[in-house]
Parts: structure tokens; C-alpha cells; sequence
């Protein structure tokens, strides 16, 4: 099984520097930890794992790209992370023996092994470099977070989509001889939920990119023609010509 992503850079192409959990281990250590389980397939907007559940199994993706979400009391919804062939998902709750923290959902058909928690903590206590390498992934997407946090806490929204676009671009996307084409389907609401926005202010500000001929938008798939413009926008602020957005949800 590959799980080396291949991934366009806006600028000059190149790899992804965020390393999957498969990817870490050694490929012994892989197929014996993938021995545990059983294949799972699901279709698209399926929910592999619910928020609030116990846990039962941690699941490793093996092909297809899901989204994770979590809810808030008021109903609104946030887009925490995008997970793909070789993630791991469903390892905290295994771990903390607490309920799950996030919502699942398959972007596309996605293909699965699940492994019973208890098998894998016991595989887990008998592994100490594949603890380490799961100890090292924690770290990671806790610093990718923490790093997310502080980066967006200065932006208006117009700049954390521009920067929300541009990641996706790097990480999710394909190059074409029209632009960037990002290869997961996610709707305007799920991009409202990754940036702290309302759909309202996504569609505004996608309308307003449209128009200036950065991007072009069709049914869950959007392509970048000018990735310029989005770092313009990232780095210039007001600058760029696209007004902030105003009200109390969207700053």
C-alpha cells in the first residue's frame, strides 16, 4: 500500500511536508499493525466516526479523504482538519478511553482498516518505535494547530481564507492548464467553518474573487488560476482591493 501524497505547490510544485501516520512507521511494523483490523469501505458523506461516541476502534485510511468537524452547543459547526490515505484517526479517544472529540466524514468513497482499541494500545505497549512515531504525530498536529491559532488571531477573515486557499492549494492540489484544482470536494459551508465565518461571507468573498479572476467555482470544486492575488491579499490586508468584511460573526 503507497501512502507518499504527491501535492502541487502555488508556486513550483512540490512535496507535502505533513507526514501521515503509515508513512512513519517501518513497513514491517505497518503490515502487522494493519494485520489487526478489518476493511471498511465507505461512501461519500458517510460518517465513519461520530462526535461524543465511546470508543471502540481506531481506523487507518488507506484510500479517500475525510473531513473532520466538531460542534458546538449552538449548532455551528467547525472544520478542524482534512485526513487522508495513511492518517490514523479515532487514536485519542482510544487512548484517553474518553468520548470522541470530533465528527469523521468521508469526502469520497474512502477505504479503511479498522482495529479494535484494545489490539491496538497492546500492539502499541509491545511497539515502543511505533509509540514514538504516534507520539511524534501528536506533537506535530498540535503545533500545526497552535501555529493555525496564532496566525489567524491577527486576520480578518477576507485574509484567513485567502491563507485557508493557499494551504489547500499546497496540500490538496493538482495542477492543470487552468490553474490549481484542489482535489478534496468541500462545500462553502465547510469553508466557512475552517475560517470562523458565516456562508454568507464565503460566498461574498468567493463572488468577489471570481471577479477578479482568481478563482472559478463550480459544485463542491473550486480551481485557482491566480494564486498571486491570494498572497496578496494573505500578506497586504486592506491593501488588496477586497473590502473586510463587516459584522459581529465574521472578524
Amino acid at each position: 500500500m503507497s501512502v507518499t501524497r504527491t501535492v502541487v505547490s502555488p508556486d513550483d510544485g512540490g512535496l507535502d511536508d505533513r507526514v501521515p501516520f503509515l508513512a512513519r512507521l517501518e513497513s514491517e511494523d505497518r503490515s502487522v499493525l494493519l494485520a489487526l483490523g478489518r476493511q471498511l469501505t465507505f461512501t461519500a458523506r458517510m460518517i465513519l466516526i461520530h462526535q461524543h461516541e465511546p470508543s471502540s476502534h481506531v481506523l487507518f485510511l488507506v484510500q479517500g479523504w475525510t473531513k473532520v468537524t466538531a460542534s458546538a452547543a449552538n449548532g455551528y459547526e467547525a472544520l478542524l482538519a482534512l485526513r487522508g490515505p495513511g492518517d490514523i484517526v479515532g487514536e485519542s479517544a482510544a487512548l484517553t478511553g474518553r468520548p470522541r472529540s470530533a465528527t469523521v466524514t468521508a469526502l469520497e468513497p474512502v477505504r479503511a482498516v479498522a482495529v479494535e482499541h484494545e489490539r491496538f494500545t497492546d500492539f502499541l505497549s509491545r511497539s515502543p518505535a511505533v509509540s514514538f512515531a504516534l507520539l511524534g504525530l501528536t506533537a506535530d498536529r498540535t503545533r500545526a494547530a497552535d501555529r493555525r491559532r496564532l496566525e489567524f488571531a491577527s486576520m480578518s477573515v477576507r485574509e484567513r481564507f485567502a491563507v485557508l486557499l493557499l494551504d489547500l492549494a499546497r496540500t490538496h492540489g493538482r495542477r492543470t492548464q487552468e490553474g490549481i484544482e484542489l482535489a478534496v470536494p468541500l462545500s462553502k459551508q465547510e469553508l466557512a467553518g475552517s475560517v470562523g465565518a458565516s456562508r454568507e461571507m464565503v460566498q461574498r468573498l468567493l463572488r468577489e474573487l471570481r471577479d477578479k479572476e482568481a478563482v472559478v467555482t463550480g459544485r463542491r470544486t473550486l480551481l485557482i488560476r491566480r494564486p498571486d492575488v491570494l498572497r496578496r491579499i494573505a500578506a497586504a490586508g486592506p491593501a488588496s482591493g477586497i473590502p473586510s468584511p463587516q459584522g459581529p460573526h465574521e472578524e
